[in-house]
């Protein structure tokens, strides 16, 4: 049993030889069908990652590009749009001080205009006062030559006059 147990524990040379050989063949049988390919495909797994990183990377640069030509573009939108604001009140403004211009000038045509016929009108009031004061005149005149007449008589006929005058 020593020798079955030696047998079985111990080292053969050829047996050493053959398992080296039978793991060298394995080797390159190994190497060549499976270590290979699996490392070709990892290697195209690697580039695709590596190559999505670096499309990731690009994307990136550009996304931070079109972000700051947003913001140019957004504060040059803003300065514009306070710009068209800015010249809108002013244009606005110069409309307002031209309307206020022009009723000023309309409301001082309208007045000089009412001046003008007020003074017509007191002219034409004066001119029919002295027509009315010289048709009494005359009419006076005309009643004290036409009769000799006494103090008394001659303030009723005045007094008469006036009334039929007023009633005219």
């Amino acid at each position: 049993m020593l020798e079955t147990f030696e047998a079985f524990v111990g080292v053969n040379f050829w047996t050493m030889i053959f398992a080296w050989c039978n793991l060298l063949i394995l080797y390159f049988v190994l190497r060549k069908l499976l270590f290979k390919p699996v490392k070709n495909m990892i290697d195209s797994r690697q580039k695709e990652i590596d190559d999505m990183y670096s499309d990731a990377e690009k994307l990136r640069a550009d996304s931070e590009v079109m972000k700051a030509d947003y913001e140019e573009k957004l504060s040059h939108a803003q300065e514009e749009s306070e710009e068209i604001l800015k010249h809108a009140v002013r244009r606005a403004q110069l409309r307002e001080e031209e309307i206020l211009r022009e009723a000023n000038d309309k409301a001082s045509r309208v007045m000089k205009r009412a001046e003008e016929q007020v003074e017509m009108e007191k002219k034409r009031a004066i001119n029919e006062v002295k027509n009315e004061v010289s048709d009494m005149a005359i009419g006076i005149a005309s009643a004290v030559i036409e009769r000799d007449i006494s103090r008394e008589e001659h303030e009723a006929l005045i007094d008469e006059f006036i009334r039929t005058m007023g009633d005219s």
